[in-house]
């Protein structure tokens, strides 16, 4: 698709501005780096901090008397346990026991949840979400164009975003929200994001998208903050082991199996997929997700087979160098048995089968 085609973030002209190299991501206009590097981005992010751009994501406004069951009742964990200012983890599972897409739910109020979905999937669940609607007393609303999303992430985010706004943010606990100003914008700022670093995501209208940016770029100047693209974003959310759909996650895979039993509250009540979840559970998961370091020069990419001996045991998901931990890791699925830490496996990369060991996940983790 032409660049004209795509859609757009309301920072495309920074971005190119810039000098981001775009490319075609889910049929969004996206900057995949900039001209200091992936390496650069990734490292800065780590030790300073990064901004990027993840305003191609989707928000979707659920309201209404019934908000929390309804919402309960379509994905894998458990909404009641939230109170106003939290958000948490979650999935959409499909009949069948896979995962439509993995998403954020935030509270606002007993009424009033958000939705945070997937770029690449924002269209696929809106018309997932409003066909499980029966006569629950809610309002759906897709509010994905109103607004823009910048997460600011690394160990110097706080400090530089505390600098633009009233709001007390060291008091905002992970996974938590406000609403308060940035830069006189009325925002959400939630103190979640997708690097493994500390840092905040802050929401606001997109026509506000400009100012924000170029204000955290300019307060975050003295202290290194550097912009970041796709292939840094992938390489961060990597080292700290988190799925990325259309990867660890999909239509046909479990949050079972994805390690990700710790947002599938099964003991919460009926909703979409958990009888089937549930015998997954009972009968045991097939395949396993795990990391893996390479122990010979070598990269693992996404859909290289794995082996043990001769035999062909399972599949990458995900595979890159790690910037940080300068080694190369992937992460991917083996059945349960080859899933300890320490077990040898073989990657086919481009026909050599290379040495390899499953290790503990997260890859990273920062210091608190």
């Amino acid at each position: 698709m032409s660049s004209e085609n795509l859609k757009k973030t309301p920072l495309n002209a920074v971005h190119r501005e810039l000098g981001g190299k775009m490319v075609d991501f889910g049929g969004w206009d996206m900057p995949v780096q900039y001209p200091a590097g992936v390496i650069e981005e990734h490292m800065a992010t780590r030790t300073r901090a990064g901004l990027f751009d993840v305003s191609h994501m989707g928000e979707i406004w659920v309201e209404g008397p019934d908000a929390i069951p309804f919402v309960n009742s379509i994905t894998t964990n458990d909404v009641t346990k939230l109170v106003d200012g939290q958000a948490h983890y979650s999935a959409f599972p499909n009949e069948e026991g896979g995962v439509v897409d993995d998403l954020l739910v935030y509270r606002f109020a007993e009424d009033r949840l958000l939705l945070v979905v997937n770029a690449g999937t924002t269209e696929k669940d809106w018309e997932w979400i409003t066909s499980l609607k029966k006569d629950e007393n809610v309002t759906l609303r897709n509010a994905s164009a109103d607004y823009c999303q910048i997460a600011i992430q690394g160990p110097k985010a706080v400090g530089i975003l505390q600098k633009l706004t009233e709001t007390e943010l060291e008091p905002i606990k992970y996974y938590h929200f406000t609403e308060g100003k940035v830069d006189g914008v009325e925002s959400i700022i939630s103190r979640t994001g997708y690097t493994g670093e500390d840092g905040f995501e802050v929401y606001a209208a997109a026509d506000k998208a400009e100012q924000l940016w170029n204000k955290m770029l300019e307060t975050g100047a003295s202290e290194g903050i550097q912009p970041c693209g796709l292939a840094a974003r992938n390489t961060l959310r990597l080292e700290s082991a988190m799925s990325l759909y259309g990867h660890e996650l999909d239509d046909n895979i479990s949050t079972l199996e994805a390690n990700l039993g710790w947002i599938t509250k099964l003991q919460k009540g009926e909703f979409v997929g958990r009888e089937q979840i549930a015998a997954l559970k009972e009968n045991g998961v097939k395949r396993k997700l795990v990391g893996f370091e390479m122990k010979e020069p070598g990269i693992a990419r996404d859909g290289f087979d794995i082996y043990v001996g001769d035999e062909k045991v399972g599949v990458v998901t995900s595979g890159s160098p790690a910037p940080f931990l300068k080694k190369n890791i992937g992460l991917g699925f083996v059945p349960p048995e080859l899933a300890n830490v320490g077990q040898e496996i073989r990657i086919d990369v481009r026909g050599k089968r290379l040495a390899a060991e499953v290790v503990p996940t997260p890859f990273y983790k920062r210091e608190k």
